[in-house]
């Protein structure tokens, strides 16, 4: 009987110290890091197609250079690691743009071939919600969908 009280007790107070951590984190998105081959080449990719502008390299290490995405992310470009890196359409970066129809025409002007979902060449997606999106790859074969969420 002794022995059934002290497991009784030990159970007790150790749900009891397991139900002290209330601690919350709030995460919130800061910024997306892709290995790229050549970051010079990269970022005029990310400059001249997408026209982020580019940020000061707060990390000061070579051969990472730093762009502005909206409400304060950012996107660093880094071609420190020499691996390989493969990846498929379904890890992508998604932005949404107020402008899609133009931004499409510029893809076009380019030369810079889209898809859609399935991979249909030059052909817009359209969800099932009614919002338009495009697929295409940057220099180092990143996928970058672009969409119509932010248009009015």
């Amino acid at each position: 009987m002794q022995k059934l009280k002290l497991l009784v007790i030990v159970l007790f107070i150790s749900g009891f110290l397991q139900a002290q951590d209330t601690t919350t984190f709030n995460f919130a998105f800061n910024h997306l890091a892709l290995s790229v081959k050549d970051v010079d080449r990269s970022a005029e990719f990310y400059k001249n197609v997408l026209k982020l502008q580019e940020i000061t390299n707060r990390s000061k290490l070579q051969g990472v250079r730093w762009f502005s995405l909206a409400e304060g992310k950012e996107l660093h470009l880094i071609s420190i690691l020499k691996e390989n890196v493969t990846t498929n359409k379904a890890v992508h970066l998604a932005l949404t743009t107020s402008n899609f129809d133009a931004f499409v025409a510029k893809l076009d002007k380019m030369n810079i071939a889209y898809s859609d979902w399935p991979g249909v060449n030059h052909k817009v997606n359209i969800r099932a919600d009614g919002i338009k999106q495009i697929f295409f790859q940057d220099t180092d074969g990143y996928w970058v969908e672009v969409n119509s969420i932010g248009q009015k």
